[in-house]
């Protein structure tokens, strides 16, 4: 896999982003996590990216995912 710029907006309560991060690390894939619990920044930065107030959001190379969606992640992280 290339390298991509993911970067995964999470709370540290929320079990989807767990799956997600561990699938990410399962991968080898670099990815800088945003905890929107406590960075409130990073909160406007997701709703402004995604429209979404839910987390997991995904950002993979300027692309959204919203939710734990590893057939997605695969398809763009293989792009």
């Amino acid at each position: 896999m290339k390298n991509h710029k993911v970067i995964v907006y999470s709370t540290t309560t929320c079990p989807y982003c767990v799956y997600t991060k561990n699938y990410l690390k399962e991968k080898g894939v670099s990815f800088e996590d945003k905890n929107v619990g406590i960075d409130r920044r990073a909160g406007e930065e997701m709703v402004k990216k995604s429209g979404q107030m839910g987390v997991p959001v995904i950002d993979i190379d300027g692309e959204i995912i919203v939710g734990f969606q590893p057939e997605v992640f695969e398809e763009l992280l293989n792009k």
